[in-house]
């Protein structure tokens, strides 16, 4: 090994290249022989798919059930109630549209660095931080709601 650092940084550097270049060899290989990693990824895909309609169909109860307890309420003489559901419902379908997309993204990024063998495991999932964001908010949203109604 050369005594420079800066020859030590160099030879180092090259190792590592040369690594990664073997592995992403050997992810493109493995995926190539074995199409269950094609298939494992598109489950991934079709459980996004699932969640996203669960959220939507979800939400458009809440907005239809709020919708319907409003006019029911005016029929009444009762106070309308606050329009809480109506904007939950459309946020869960919202969010549950963006899982979807996300989920569509995430699948062709996916199956593209298989492809080309830079596909890295154990990598962050940006679609499931979003969609746990988004959720996050709408929960600090409905509870701020919440504590308004008298």
């Amino acid at each position: 090994m050369p005594e420079d650092p800066e020859e030590q940084f160099k030879e180092v550097g090259s190792h590592l290249l040369h690594a990664e270049t073997e592995i992403g060899e050997e992810i493109k290989e493995i995926a190539e022989k074995d199409p269950r990693i094609y298939f494992a990824a598109e489950r991934t895909l079709l459980a996004w798919i699932r969640t996203g309609l669960a959220l939507m169909g979800f939400g458009f109860a809440i907005a239809r059930f709020g919708q319907t307890l409003r006019e029911f309420e005016g029929q009444h003489g009762a106070t309308a109630g606050s329009p809480g559901g109506v904007f939950t419902g459309v946020s869960l379908t919202v969010i549950g549209i963006t899982s979807i997309l996300l989920g569509g993204l995430n699948y062709i990024r996916t199956v593209r660095r298989l492809r080309k063998g830079n596909w890295i495991p154990g990598q962050i999932s940006l679609p499931v931080v979003t969609l746990a964001t988004l959720l996050v908010l709408l929960g600090v949203v409905m509870i701020i709601k919440l504590r308004q109604i008298p």
